[in-house]
């Protein structure tokens, strides 16, 4: 019977946090449909409105060790709580403004902030706590789902509701949605006890922070992640665009998107089943090489609307399915007491690649009328990102314990 609960109160926590990230993810990675309606209602240039994401993409990177730093000292009750409202907030207040410095508050500063704070440091550190080990592989894997499920879902809806009620009406629609999702809370942080702490060196956040700056492993997986948002943020940001380039109607960026979304459901679900049987560096590296070889392939084929439909089954595979092993690893080394705040250091690496992928793209757009060098450049560094995490040493990290003192 005790065991019995147990799974069910483990399955609650994880849905629940799935469920968050459903809507948060779901939300922020649909704002590339944004760019051409938006543009046409306000006139503020592509270039513009991609340097209001792009400091978008960065801000939800860098809110991410501060939220896992609050949710580690404090619990993540309040952290999520204020992060729900803040991305209702700046998605309600963004079809106010008029030009890109109003831009950059609401979706730059206002719904980064938000969705970050209610993302993957926080939910998943908050789930390991909860959890037994064994359960914590698979548990990300389900969690991460959610975000790729969300994507799924909200992309052609999304696309549905600009195209029908328009993109003011659209981002109220979206406020609501966000506004609806804080009972899961109670879900995630009631269902079962924190975790106790047990030493008091354990406790300590500054020593834990520079102890993993200083370890090489950590600072390859840094550089492997650093290009996954690069990728990730580059095609969420201007796939519209390129879809427009080719003549295809907007339903098919909105669809590859949602593809993207539901391969990636698969993905991460098989990507947390790997971390539990195969070493995560490794499974990292196949992911980044995958991502080099497909672009590789859509390169040379016809931009059709059936190739871009396999192009994002392809890549949807290892979208976000990079973050379980990711986390993995980083539990592995530093273990799960401060989990929330070192993941989120290696999320922030992975949105400074985030914002030089929405912001270059803008700049190529402009510059050059296409992304091809866009294309090229994240083929090479897909490609540098499968060869970094090849030395990293998953071995946890012995703390020797305190001896007493004799006198």
């Amino acid at each position: 019977m005790f065991q019995s609960l147990r799974r069910a109160d483990a399955l609650t926590v994880t849905l629940a946090a799935a469920g968050i990230l459903m809507v948060t993810m779901g939300i922020r990675q649909s704002f590339g449909l944004f760019i051409s309606p938006l543009n046409n209602t306000t006139g503020m240039g592509v270039a513009t409105i991609s340097l209001a994401l792009a400091i978008g993409q960065f801000t939800w990177g860098a809110i991410q060790p501060l939220a896992g730093a609050m949710a580690d000292r404090y619990g993540p009750r309040m952290v999520l709580v204020v992060g729900l409202m803040i991305l209702a907030l700046g998605c309600a207040m963004t079809p106010l403004v008029r030009e890109g410095f109003g831009l950059t508050i609401t979706l730059g500063l206002l719904a980064a902030i938000g969705s970050g704070a209610g993302s993957f440091s926080v939910l998943i550190g908050a789930a390991a706590q909860r959890l037994p080990a064994e359960s914590r592989g698979v548990a990300s894997g389900v969690i991460n789902a959610g975000g790729s499920f969300g994507q799924f879902i909200f992309a052609p809806i999304l696309q549905k509701l600009i195209q029908s009620m328009g993109w003011m009406g659209t981002m109220w629609v979206m406020a609501i949605t966000t506004l609806a999702t804080l009972p899961l809370i109670g879900k995630l942080t009631g269902a079962m006890p924190k975790a106790p702490m047990h030493t008091a060196h354990d406790e300590k956040l500054g020593p834990a922070v520079w102890e993993a700056l200083k370890n090489p492993s950590y600072l390859l997986l840094h550089a492997g992640f650093f290009t996954c948002g690069f990728h990730i943020a580059f095609l969420v940001t201007h796939l519209p665009g390129e879809v427009s380039l080719c003549g295809l109607p907007a339903s098919v960026a909105s669809w590859s998107l949602a593809i993207i979304g539901l391969a990636n459901v698969f993905g991460s679900l098989y990507a947390g089943s790997c971390v539990a049987r195969y070493r995560s560096k490794y499974v990292l590296a196949v992911m980044y090489g995958s991502r080099a070889l497909l672009i590789a392939w859509y390169l040379l084929v016809a931009r059709t609307e059936w190739n871009y439909y396999l192009f994002a089954a392809g890549l949807g595979f290892t979208w976000l399915a990079t973050v379980p092993p990711t986390a993995a690893i980083v539990g592995k080394l530093f273990g799960t007491r401060f989990l929330a705040t070192l993941f989120g250091l290696t999320l922030l690496s992975h949105q400074i690649g985030g914002f030089l992928g929405a912001w270059l793209g803008g700049i190529a757009i402009t510059r050059f009328g296409d992304f091809s060098w866009m294309w090229y450049a994240d083929m090479a560094l897909a490609t540098l990102a499968a060869l970094v995490n090849l030395p990293i040493k998953e071995a946890p990290i012995i703390r020797l314990e305190p001896q007493p003192q004799t006198t």
